[in-house]
């Protein structure tokens, strides 16, 4: 084992340590850590350059496992993604222009074309940064979640484009035949629908993800993270999606490790480097603010827009890619590269620090500014005045706990759940389901009741999410009682004082058992 790959593994561990020590999102303590092993005169590996590679490959795989297409067409995805680009290619130009008037850096004779590209670069987000703090708060599947979400897949193909283009490449000339990968879809879908729980499921989907997807884009002269996030967004409607998400979790979670471990790595940056970053990351707040007031035009409350517009403030990885494509090019000076990878990680710790105060910013800032007349359909209020229970979570547990407490106890049931698609199909059978990620505060400032309801049960298949939706309950002054699911005895301790806990596998035997009897008949004794 080499010595340099020793330094790797250690400081990663160290910087992630210490960054949890301090309360900060461990991705920060990596970032440091690859400058560290910049500043100590260790270079990237071509093996740490592949795991990374795959991290993100596997990371843009499950958001197209998570995400519904038809969000990309919304008014709130395509219309603040494509005005947020302009104008704050504009911000980034004024930015680069001011820093060169004064003579710093490479902006000092740098024609215009390069500060034209550099700035595109700077208007996109961080893919990673933002699905890894939606992740952390839970919050993919919530409103700001999935709209953050689409926004980064429309500057991901807007990103392939510029790269295309800087590039010199084109498609190649039989790229429109991945057309074909629609229909092809078909027939995936049913394979992951009969393959068993475990190793398998999860070594298809990574193929699915490698294959049709990296491996065939990349050699159609498109990028290939884009051709994962195609198929997972054509896997997305199969029932196992998510527990193809699930399955590839940890994984993707460690290689994303080497990803952030080589940001730093593209090298130590000299006091000059260092001032244009530091010009660059002023743009941050910039485009924070902008998507905040873009997303509150499209109908969204202050709260929800400012959640979404932190998760988006980071630069992106994107702007290196395309950085290295340009000096790939000769169309900017190597140098770029420093300096970009330097702005991009200040702003991964900007971002990441300034997450971990969303709650109060999002809640300032909505106490600040008023929430715009005309709400976007899912800000509207929760009406929840004629429920006398609340299920949370409406998967096959929460489905058949709503049921027995309609038919058995006559009891005025509301279900809540994120998925559309699953919450249109309850209501077509006939249940009272309101769309909503119970796990966001955000969701319980929309509720409106009058202490009808006296009973809530926890059904989510997260044990975190669950543990989310009581402490949410609870801040809300919920005084009722509260009924929680577990699959693992350890999860207990963390609600026993605060919620009546079922174990899964204690009520499933309890149920087996009963309908046993009955199967049997009245002669059983």
């Amino acid at each position: 084992m080499s010595i340099d790959l020793v330094l790797m593994l250690s400081l990663a561990v160290g910087g992630g340590l210490l960054a949890h020590a301090v309360r900060l999102p461990p991705m920060v303590g990596f970032l440091a850590a690859g400058f560290a092993l910049a500043a100590m005169g260790v270079d990237g590996t071509p093996a740490l350059d592949a795991v990374a590679d795959v991290g993100v490959m596997l990371l843009l795989f499950a958001i197209g496992l998570k995400l519904d297409v038809r969000v990309l067409g919304r008014r709130e995805v395509l219309g603040v993604s494509l005005v947020h680009a302009l104008l704050s290619t504009v911000l980034a130009l004024t930015v680069l222009a001011a820093a060169g008037a004064v003579g710093v850096g490479l902006l000092a004779g740098a024609e215009r074309t390069d500060l034209v590209l550099v700035a595109v670069a700077l208007s996109f987000s961080s893919t990673v940064v933002a699905v890894k703090l939606l992740e952390e708060q839970n919050a993919t599947r919530s409103l700001h979640g999935r709209t953050t979400i689409g926004i980064l897949v429309v500057q991901d193909l807007v990103a392939v484009v510029l790269m295309a283009a800087v590039g010199g490449e084109a498609p190649h000339w039989w790229a429109p035949a991945l057309l074909l990968l629609v229909p092809a879809s078909w027939p995936a879908r049913r394979l992951l629908t009969r393959l068993e729980h475990g190793e398998l499921l999860a070594l298809v989907g990574v193929t699915l993800a490698v294959v049709p997807g990296y491996a065939l884009f990349d050699a159609a002269g498109l990028e290939g993270d884009v051709g994962a996030l195609a198929i997972g967004l054509l896997l997305a409607s199969s029932p196992r999606a998510e527990e193809l998400a699930k399955s590839i979790f940890s994984v993707k979670e460690l290689l994303l490790v080497a990803f952030f471990l080589s940001v730093g790595l593209h090298g130590a940056p000299d006091p000059s480097s260092i001032v244009l970053a530091l010009a660059l990351v002023a743009l941050v707040p910039l485009k924070t603010v902008l998507y905040a007031v873009l997303l509150r035009a499209s109908g969204f409350r202050m709260r929800t827009a400012t959640r979404s517009a932190l998760s988006l403030a980071s630069l992106s990885e994107f702007a290196l890619i395309v950085v290295v494509a340009g000096v790939g090019a000769a169309n900017l000076e190597p140098d770029w590269l420093v300096v970009i990878s330097t702005a991009v990680a200040i702003s991964f710790v900007v971002t990441t620090v300034a997450s971990a105060a969303v709650d109060r910013v999002s809640s300032e800032v909505s106490g600040r500014v008023p929430d715009p007349v005309r709400l976007h359909p899912e800000e509207r209020p929760v009406d929840l005045r004629h429920a006398d229970a609340l299920v949370l979570g409406m998967g096959r547990l929460g489905r058949a706990a709503s049921r027995r407490l309609v038919d058995a106890y006559g009891l005025r049931v509301t279900g809540v759940d994120s998925d559309a698609t699953r919450v249109d199909d309850l209501r077509a059978e006939g249940l009272h389901v309101v769309e909503g990620d119970a796990t966001d505060p955000l969701f319980w400032a929309r509720v409106r009741d009058e202490g009808t309801v006296r009973l809530v049960v926890l059904a989510m298949p997260f044990h975190g999410s669950n543990l989310a939706s009581l402490e949410q309950l609870q801040r809300s002054g919920f005084a009722g009682s509260v009924t929680a699911v577990t699959r693992y005895d350890e999860e207990i301790h963390e609600l026993v004082e605060r919620a009546a806990v079922v174990g899964l596998y204690d009520a499933a035997g309890a149920e087996l058992a009963d309908r046993a009897v009955r199967t049997a008949g009245p002669g059983l004794s």
